[in-house]
């Protein structure tokens, strides 16, 4: 599939806002994401399709270091690509932008955005325990791809 990434604008607050509540149990509003947004270094990619913000995703670089706040695929629209195209330009900007690496936090017991992430070169570099919720399932681990990003399949 094949969506329309941009980047994200005030107005789409309100939706990226009712999509990260669709996908996530401790969401984002509204205001913390336009808050988020606004900070220096902070960048949102939107997966427009048909009119409807189908995804998303947020991030922010420091110095050198790129980090993914937030990547998100409403349940109707995964495992069609989106993901991986959000992905993409993520760390294409990111590295364009001056990141040397780029870190995320994933949680242990999502394999579905684990493989996209290890098909995209990332490694674990730690773990946080109990990070989600309390117990093995609400581990995240940590990980690390340094950038530029090397085409998909090939490790850097």
């Amino acid at each position: 599939m094949t969506a329309m990434i941009r980047m994200a604008q005030p107005e789409d607050l309100a939706a990226l806002a009712a999509l990260h509540s669709v996908c996530f149990s401790e969401h984002w509003s509204a205001l913390g994401l336009g808050e988020l947004m606004a900070l220096p270094g902070t960048f949102g990619l939107v997966a427009d399709e048909a009119g409807g913000i189908r995804g998303f995703a947020l991030a922010r670089i420091a110095a050198d270091e790129a980090e993914v706040l937030t990547l998100a695929v409403h349940p109707a629209w995964r495992r069609q690509g989106l993901g991986r195209e959000l992905v993409a330009e993520t760390v294409r900007l990111a590295s364009a932008r001056g990141g040397h690496e780029m870190f995320l936090e994933v949680a242990a017991a999502n394999f579905a955005a684990r493989e996209l992430y290890t098909a995209f070169g990332f490694r674990q570099a730690g773990l946080r325990k109990g990070y989600y919720e309390p117990g093995p399932k609400g581990d995240a681990l940590i990980l690390r791809r340094p950038l530029p990003l090397a085409p998909i399949g090939e490790t850097g």
